[in-house]
């Protein structure tokens, strides 16, 4: 055993205690004088690199598929992800008439707008929308899952949904996603 000195006192103590107690202490010095702090990656808007991804919708589940295309828009899989900033990914959906839901949803779902003036409410059925416009049930459907305001309405913003298999993205070299 040995005298250890600490705060005044001496006290008899057995080296491994002493070993400890060092330790601690010399953890706690490299800790208080930045030696050991981990450093928060802040990404410049300009050095996000962004992907382009082509999504085929048909025969997927509406939600399901929102929700994925939603994950990458917003690019939660990056590394450097803050949900302050648009890091994602750009996204092309192809095929958007062929999107189907599940069950009864089909002749069950509606959609909902509104005039501004009293009484004027006016829904649509899901089969309807899709002959009107097929693009905008899947937009509506990513617009639910993204954040509401300016980031979420440039995120949306990089999103490209079109009826059909053709698309004029082909100079960006998109890569085919299958969820």
């Amino acid at each position: 055993m040995r005298e250890f000195c600490r705060g005044g006192l001496r006290a008899a103590i057995d080296p491994y205690a002493a070993y400890i107690l060092f330790s601690i202490n010399f953890s706690t010095y490299l800790h208080r004088n930045g030696f050991n702090r981990m450093k928060t990656i802040v990404v410049n808007s300009k050095s996000i690199e962004r992907k382009w991804f082509v999504v085929d919708a048909s025969g997927q589940m509406l939600g399901r598929l929102a929700s994925k295309v939603a994950t990458i828009l917003i690019g939660k899989g990056k590394v450097a992800f803050s949900p302050n900033q648009d890091h994602g990914d750009y996204v092309i959906i192809i095929n958007a008439d062929k999107a189907q839901l599940s069950g009864t949803k089909s002749e069950t779902k509606t959609y909902f707008r509104h005039s501004g003036y009293p009484g004027g409410e006016k829904f649509r059925s899901f089969k309807e929308q899709m002959e009107l416009d097929s693009t905008k049930v899947i937009m509506h459907a990513v617009h639910g899952m993204v954040s509401k305001g300016p980031l979420g309405r440039s995120i949306l913003g990089k999103l490209h949904i079109y009826k059909n298999a053709e698309h004029p993205h082909e100079a960006q070299k998109p890569m085919p996603i299958a969820l």
